[in-house]
C-alpha cells in the first residue's frame, strides 16, 4: 500500500488523511469536497460549483495515473441535501460518460465539513 503522490491541481487534505491510496490495482481516492487548489477555499456557487470542482479534482487524481472515469468502480456521494440529488446526478452522469456507470451510493448527511454541500469519494481500477 502506498500513497499517491498528488500534484498542484488536487487539494491538500484538510485532515490526518491521505488523497488517495494504492494497494495493488486499486486507487482509493478519499472524499473530495470542492475546494479550489489553488486558493484552498471551497468555491463559491453552491452544490453546482461544488460538483464541477469535485470532478475536476478527482480528475486530476486519475489522469496522474493515466485514468479517467471509465476506471471508476464504485462511487459514494454523500449529500447534505436530498433535494440537490437531482442535478448532482445530471453532473454525475456526464462525468461518468459511459454505457456501464461505476456502482454508486448517495447518502444525506447533516453536516460536511467546509460547509461544503457535497463530498465524493472512489474506487477506481489501476489498469
Amino acid at each position: 500500500m502506498k500513497a499517491l503522490e498528488c500534484n498542484k491541481d488536487v487539494p491538500t487534505p484538510i485532515g490526518p488523511y491521505s488523497t488517495a491510496i494504492i494497494s495493488g490495482s486499486t486507487l482509493y481516492v478519499s472524499g473530495q469536497i470542492g475546494i479550489d487548489p489553488q486558493t484552498a477555499s471551497l468555491v463559491p456557487g453552491g452544490v453546482t460549483a461544488e460538483v464541477k470542482q469535485i470532478f475536476t479534482n478527482l480528475d486530476s487524481v486519475l489522469k496522474s495515473l493515466n485514468l479517467n472515469s471509465s476506471n471508476v468502480l464504485m462511487a459514494s456521494i454523500f449529500l447534505l441535501k436530498m433535494s440537490d440529488f437531482k442535478i448532482v446526478n445530471e453532473l454525475y452522469a456526464e462525468w461518468v460518460n459511459g454505457k456501464c456507470p461505476p456502482a454508486r451510493q448517495t447518502v444525506a448527511v447533516s453536516e460536511l465539513p467546509a460547509n461544503a454541500n457535497i463530498e465524493i469519494s472512489i474506487v477506481a481500477e489501476i489498469v
